[in-house]
């Protein structure tokens, strides 16, 4: 599977025990919703299948994981802060009034100050704050999204109009 035709969950951050099991942070905001019989590990690039044999989800954005065939720490290990994908037939359906920040991708920015700034390239999630990265005058430019600065979204025409702080963009214009 190539790595266009699956969708990104989350990672594995340590194994647990000798017997293979391994614990996954789930970068996907609904991991209760995903079907999780075969995960794809990415190992040099490439998509590797792993069949679940059992998994419990926590509460806290993890799950505990067992594989088919991992069934000693030794073998779990390489596994660790490996990144870990679904197939996209396999993401769940989302009602069309669920729009979330990272939809946010391609849209076109504009600041109340500033005029056109670009097309949001990406759409990172950090703790406390979605962050998105633009290019602004061969500068990437980044900047927090949430409901202060965002003043309206179209989303018909994907564009948002913002307002972002005074020098937040000169900042980055200055280096």
């Amino acid at each position: 599977m190539k790595q266009e035709e699956a969708f990104y969950i989350g990672y594995i951050t340590k194994t647990k025990g000798l017997k293979g099991e391994l614990q996954l942070f789930f970068e996907y905001d609904a991991p209760d919703l995903l079907d999780l019989d075969v995960v794809f590990v990415e190992t040099t690039g490439k998509l590797v299948p792993y069949f679940v044999s059992a998994f419990k989800l926590q509460n806290n954005s993890t799950g505990n994981f067992y594989f088919d065939d991992i069934d000693h720490i030794d073998k779990a290990q390489p596994l660790v802060k490996k990144k870990v994908y679904l197939p996209l037939n396999k993401m769940p359906d989302r009602s069309d009034e669920d729009f979330q920040y990272t939809d946010l991708k391609g849209f076109v920015v504009s600041d109340e100050n500033h005029g056109e700034l670009g097309e949001i390239l990406e759409v990172n999630e950090y703790p406390q704050q979605f962050v998105a990265t633009i290019s602004y005058q061969g500068k990437e430019v980044l900047f927090p999204l949430n409901e202060d600065m965002i003043v309206e979204i179209d989303e018909d025409q994907k564009t948002m109009l913002v307002e972002l702080p005074d020098g937040l963009i000169d900042l980055y214009l200055s280096n």
